[in-house]
């Protein structure tokens, strides 16, 4: 049975749990500490803890630490935490063992990969200003990109002396023209959920001689991801979302080796040294990936983030993305389809592609005013989701212009009564106007 196979008119909570009784998935559940009484439909900003992590970094703090101290850098794998946790991702992402190294932030990373990007594409410059032939000066992404995407992507652009041009979501294709350098794009949006054919656009840009740098952080262990199917050039991600690896985890880095070593990242710490310890007082850059590690890696955070992988990974006897993917768009379609019936005329809009194949793990309903303070109510309620500001310099009326509500799906530990019990509180907060109480309408520091 599935959701789509019972009458909306019919459907009830009954229906679901046995939904949640026939799920091939359901034991994963138990891999994760879910606070009594909270449906946690925020996983596409932090993941909930596995159960495994607080023991195994008590282990790195009180043993490893504690008793091996300096001595675990090499007696409990300290140094080779980057790449081991990495190969853990690589197989999320499509990418082969020795690819993908785990450290620093999603920004760090991104500013390292789009400065080697355009290294790359600078000889381009030069040869365009010598008239011999256009210049393929413009970086494109999405105008409403991540915010940080585009910050790194002005600031590199004002050193390198490219022109950063942002468009719409549906211009991308049609913007991929000769003069385009690099297309820097997030797989999935960030506030719509909205998901780019990585492989399609990733041709486009290398039919022109562009590069594609991906940004995976709504993506890693959300949706099935193949980098070298795709040709993709470069890509980064986060680690505390889908891979459940705590707040601030390490992200990710990863580099297609016909690029891995064309040019030394900016960043040229000593953990990106070819021999680290040698203590030379000039840089010599490691081979492939490692070149992209910086600085001494954060141990307790990496036990976490392992940990955190371990418990996606657990998916892979089941089914593994593949399963994932089918309970994860089953529970958004149910979602949907349960926010459009039974909350019909409350002026929430759904912000999210309907197709599959044009969107992520998340489902956005978009609202002229009180976005905020109906999450917060929500969020009183025990259903943790969050909220994003409509962009002030959208088109008036647009859906960028307006407050989403947004709502993550992790299927490792969400279930379809779940789902229920989730739209009965959001139509209990909309038909009562709960979110009109004034301490719904006080906003915090983080939204």
């Amino acid at each position: 049975m599935s959701p789509t196979s019972t009458s909306l008119s019919t459907l009830t909570q009954a229906h679901c749990q046995a939904l949640d009784a026939a799920d091939p998935l359901r034991s994963l559940r138990d891999l994760f500490t879910v606070p009594e009484g909270v449906i946690y439909l925020d996983g596409n900003s932090l993941g909930v803890l596995p159960r495994a992590t607080a023991q195994r970094v008590a282990q790195v703090v009180n043993e490893e630490w504690g008793v091996g101290l300096i001595r675990s850098w090499n007696s409990a794998g300290w140094f080779e935490s980057p790449q081991r946790v990495g190969d853990k991702i690589a197989q999320l992402i499509g990418a082969k063992p020795g690819e993908v190294v785990a450290t620093d932030s999603t920004s760090i990373n991104l500013f390292k990969v789009m400065h080697a990007a355009l290294l790359i594409a600078a000889p381009a410059i030069k040869q365009g200003l010598a008239g011999q032939k256009p210049a393929k000066n413009i970086v494109l992404s999405e105008r409403s990109n991540f915010p940080t995407d585009l910050y790194i992507a002005q600031s590199l652009c004002a050193q390198h002396g490219f022109v950063l041009k942002l468009v719409e979501a549906d211009q991308v294709a049609s913007a991929i023209t000769e003069d385009i350098a690099v297309v820097m794009l997030t797989h999935v949006h960030y506030r719509s959920g909205a998901m780019h054919d990585m492989a399609a656009l990733t041709a486009q840009a290398h039919a022109v001689g562009a590069l594609a740098v991906w940004d995976l952080a709504h993506s890693t262990g959300a949706v099935p991801v193949d980098l070298h199917a795709a040709q993709a050039d470069f890509a980064v991600g986060c680690g505390y979302k889908y891979l459940n690896g705590g707040p601030g985890a390490p992200a990710f880095v990863w580099v297609h080796p016909r690029h891995a070593e064309r040019f030394e990242q900016p960043l040229a710490g000593w953990w990106g040294h070819a021999a680290p310890f040698a203590f030379t007082p000039d840089y010599q850059p490691a081979a492939g990936i490692n070149r992209y590690l910086c600085g001494t890696q954060p141990i307790i955070n990496m036990a976490a983030l392992d940990c955190g992988l371990d418990s996606v990974l657990a998916a892979q006897p089941l089914g593994g993305m593949a399963a994932l993917r089918a309970k994860s768009l089953a529970l958004t379609d149910l979602f949907i389809a349960l926010v459009e019936q039974r909350c019909a005329g409350q002026g929430l809009e759904l912000a999210t592609p309907r197709p599959h194949a044009l969107r992520g793990s998340h489902a956005s309903f978009s609202r002229a005013s009180s976005g905020y303070a109906i999450m917060q109510a929500l969020i009183a309620r025990g259903v943790i989701g969050d909220f994003r500001a409509g962009d002030p310099s959208a088109a008036p009326h647009s859906a960028d212009g307006k407050d989403i509500l947004r709502f993550g799906f992790t299927p490792l530990y969400l279930g379809y009564a779940d789902v229920w019990q989730a739209v009965e509180h959001l139509v209990q907060v909309m038909a009562g106007e709960e979110y009109l109480r004034p301490e719904f309408n006080r906003k915090a520091a983080v939204t």
